[in-house]
């Protein structure tokens, strides 16, 4: 299934949301859930000042997206979530490859999302109970948000965070209204590898993110 435009504006404001959250080691005993309410009004008001540079300063916009992007998610890491078995073992991706991948990866989500954002409207967030108690929390924590656009249509959201070494709710991955997007991510990656004879180098020069 590819992703229609709505699911990828919807997808960008899922991980704008998560780029928000940024906890310090003293902090890490908070909840996921904790730290995404606290920052949700911190990211909209970000989004408010970066918005009109996008008609006035292309370029600084991207970079401010960018920025943004780079401050709270690990790339290197969600890349190696996408190649999946082509990141590791013996004839999987060498760590050239996966930094490679990482930067292309990170560039094409910047370029599409922020364009997405900048013609999509004001949203309303209400984070929703868990199902129940995650059984690895600093690994593995779904924090479920139902989202309201700017047409009064509601989606949800659903990040699974885990606090990186230093402390920090760190995004892992992203379900929007269940799909899951890493996945998604990977069939296209396993897509381009069988359609380019399973050369990364070949796979990673033509990686676009579906439109």
């Amino acid at each position: 299934m590819k992703f229609t435009a709505r699911m990828m504006v919807q997808s960008f404001l899922g991980m704008l949301f998560v780029m928000a959250i940024q906890v310090q080691a003293a902090q890490s005993s908070i909840s996921a859930e904790t730290a995404v309410d606290a920052y949700i009004s911190n990211l909209l008001t970000e989004m408010d000042r970066i918005k009109p540079l996008y008609e006035t300063d292309r370029p600084a916009y991207f970079n401010a997206v960018e920025e943004a992007l780079a401050r709270f998610v690990d790339f290197r890491e969600v890349a190696r979530g996408v190649m999946a078995r082509y990141g590791t073992g013996p004839n999987g991706a060498t760590d050239q490859q996966l930094d490679r991948f990482a930067g292309v990866f990170r560039k094409s989500l910047v370029d599409f999302y922020g364009s997405a954002l900048a013609t999509y409207g004001g949203v309303d967030f209400e984070i929703l109970p868990a199902d129940s108690e995650p059984s690895d929390p600093e690994n593995n924590t779904p924090v479920k948000m139902s989202i309201q656009s700017d047409d009064g249509s509601r989606f949800e959201v659903q990040y699974v965070m885990f606090l990186d070494n230093a402390g920090v709710w760190k995004l892992k991955n992203l379900y929007i209204e269940g799909v899951n997007l890493r996945r998604q991510y990977y069939s296209q990656f396993d897509s381009l590898m069988m359609s380019n004879n399973y050369d990364i180098d070949k796979v990673i020069d033509s990686w676009e993110v579906s439109q």
